[in-house]
């Protein structure tokens, strides 16, 4: 048996409703602790502490987009093996001795990379 106090004006049901998804936050927090790797803040200035924030929470966001984007893609792969698969890819500029052009290469060397890349369309 749960009880719940709150000063608030919401129904009964309206009440019961919002701690239901309680756990959507709770797993923001998870993600922004331990994924994203917001904290500590060693900041002591507002100002610093709030830009910090402000970039976690930007950070959240991409997190959040590219989860959505894996479950709209129907790719069998998690956010957090995805992003391990993205930080082992390497993009280079090459600018040739003679024509003096840049040239874009990408190092694909594991076939998840290449998977990750083709889902995306990259």
């Amino acid at each position: 048996m749960k009880g719940y106090i709150t000063n608030t004006k919401l129904s009964n049901d309206e009440i019961i409703e919002s701690y239901r998804h309680l756990w959507n936050i709770e797993k923001a927090f998870r993600i922004s602790k331990t994924d994203l790797k917001v904290r500590p803040i060693y900041h002591r200035l507002q100002s610093r502490i709030e830009a910090h924030l402000c970039i976690a929470f930007c950070a959240y966001k991409v997190y959040k987009e590219l989860e959505r984007q894996l479950k709209i893609k129907k790719a069998e792969v998690s956010v957090e093996k995805t992003i391990e698969i993205l930080k082992t890819i390497y993009s280079l500029t090459i600018r040739t001795p003679y024509s003096k052009t840049l040239q874009p290469r990408r190092i694909i060397k594991k076939p998840e990379q290449d998977f990750i890349l083709k889902i995306f369309d990259v």
